[in-house]
């Protein structure tokens, strides 16, 4: 299963929009399988963006993880990625590049973005 990015983002967005400091459960975003969801939430959980509990059984297909709640550094990707129009411009200027789609890469490119547009260099 190949990462997606955007997936990213709009999990961090669900637990955001959410009243409490917990996940919801479930958390369910259109357009997804739970599998994908899982699997990305279990990455996220490795990157330090999430505290995740490990939901991965012997008959699980993929890596899977269930989130508990967003973690410091998923907070400041979130509002490094907030606005989509520079989101766009962030995923579009290291697909030109021809760059890996790393989230250090990724977050790296919308700060700088973030920083042009506030006239900071």
């Amino acid at each position: 299963m190949r990462r997606d990015m955007d997936l990213v983002r709009l999990i961090l967005f669900k637990l955001e929009e959410h009243e409490h400091g917990l996940a919801p459960r479930p958390l369910g975003i259109d357009g997804y399988t739970e599998e994908q969801i899982g699997y990305h939430v279990h990455l996220m959980g490795q990157a330090g963006l999430l505290k995740v509990a490990d939901t991965t059984v012997l008959r699980s297909k993929s890596p899977r993880a269930m989130p508990l709640h967003m973690l410091w550094a998923g907070h400041d990707f979130l509002d490094a990625a907030r606005e989509p129009t520079r989101w766009t411009r962030a995923v579009e200027r290291v697909k030109k590049a021809g760059g890996p789609m790393t989230l250090e890469i990724l977050k790296e490119v919308l700060i700088a973005i973030a920083r042009e547009g506030l006239g900071l260099r």
